[in-house]
């Protein structure tokens, strides 16, 4: 069996806003295998500034897995410990080499286009009437789970546009949920929680930066509001301090990204540890291209959620991947009429 890789750049159709910046592209790769009478493609999706493998010797760390494919899976997982986005690609890959189709990676009734996921329609930062105008659009596209990014501009302007929508529908009609990505200052946290609280908002991600573990546990502790730990579990490979990080700050959900945790496997092993500890969760992708999100939203499918996932971030680019994935009513879905259109140029 032979492997390649390759670099795409996606383009944002706009400006995308969160509170670490302003997103216009996002480079992503592509690991193909092929042996000889079929070819399997999986995404690796690196996220500057956020993957724990965002470091110099990324692309030789998949050159090195195209130079070594022949070795067992498990003994490429390994050594890719610290490289979670290519661990995800691979896992994508093989399964998709080996499948049937290449892209029915987990046959079922989501890629037969039986049944979608609920998902939660996602609001970018930017102006007031930048944002009332995607507030606008998702509600009349039947979304129920509104998730909006807050952080960046000014918090009572945040506000007033969340009151905005709790003035037209309760949280019986419409949920709403809040990313912060880090933005918080951990001494005033709670105070802004508690404003947000009163709207009776569903969660909040990630009030402050990662990596403050006393700060975050004495806020879940305090919180009137649920709080998601997201970039939080970014970096922590070992499952022993997967449990530890967790029993520490013991959170009321955390979101998983396989793209930075390490794909199925990684998923798995932080689904496990939360259940065992009461912790709720979700899945959210990372920006990948369709490729990735198909991959995240049939393994999805399968964990039997009953909750919105974060997986609508599909239609972000002007050059994404040509795919049978839909976002139609608040739920995504898998038209088995479209077809895939493979134009990596």
């Amino acid at each position: 069996m032979k492997a390649t890789f390759q670099k795409y750049i996606l383009n944002f159709k706009q400006a995308s806003g969160t509170s670490r910046g302003v997103l216009r592209t996002k480079e992503t790769f592509f690991i193909m295998l092929n042996n000889g009478e079929k070819t399997g493609i999986g995404e690796c999706g690196l996220f500057y500034g956020l993957s724990a493998d965002d470091r110099p010797d990324y692309e030789e760390k998949l050159q090195w897995l195209c130079d070594n494919i022949h070795l067992e899976k498990a003994h490429l997982l390994s050594e890719l410990m610290e490289f979670p986005s290519i661990q995800f690609g691979l896992e994508q890959a093989l399964l998709s080499i080996n499948a049937e189709e290449s892209f029915n990676l987990f046959p079922s009734k989501f890629t037969r286009g039986e049944e979608g996921i609920p998902i939660n329609g996602l609001i970018w930062m930017g102006s007031e009437s930048f944002m009332q105008q995607q507030i606008r659009e998702k509600l009349k596209n039947g979304f129920t789970t509104i998730k909006m990014k807050i952080g960046a501009i000014d918090f009572e302007t945040e506000l007033k546009l969340l009151k905005s929508i709790r003035k037209e529908f309760n949280s019986k009609e419409i949920e709403l949920r809040v990313d912060a990505n880090g933005a918080f200052n951990p001494e005033i946290a709670l105070e802004k929680i508690k404003r947000l609280s009163e709207l009776e908002i569903h969660s909040i991600e990630q009030p402050i930066k990662q990596g403050q573990s006393d700060s975050m546990a004495k806020l879940c502790e305090q919180t009137p509001l649920p709080i998601a730990l997201d970039e939080e579990l970014i970096g922590v490979f070992d499952v022993t301090k997967k449990k530890e990080l967790l029993q520490i700050i013991r959170p009321q959900y955390i979101i998983l990204k396989p793209s930075l945790i390490g794909g199925f496997g990684g998923s798995k092993d932080w689904i496990s540890i939360s259940e065992e500890q009461n912790i709720g969760w979700w899945i959210t992708s990372a920006l990948e291209s369709n490729i990735g999100l198909n991959a995240i939203s049939q393994f999805t499918y399968n964990l039997a959620v009953n909750v919105p996932q974060g997986l609508g971030t599909g239609g972000l680019f002007t050059n994404n991947i040509a795919s049978p994935l839909e976002v139609d009513k608040g739920k995504i879905k898998y038209n088995p009429n479209k077809n895939w259109v493979l134009n990596l140029k």
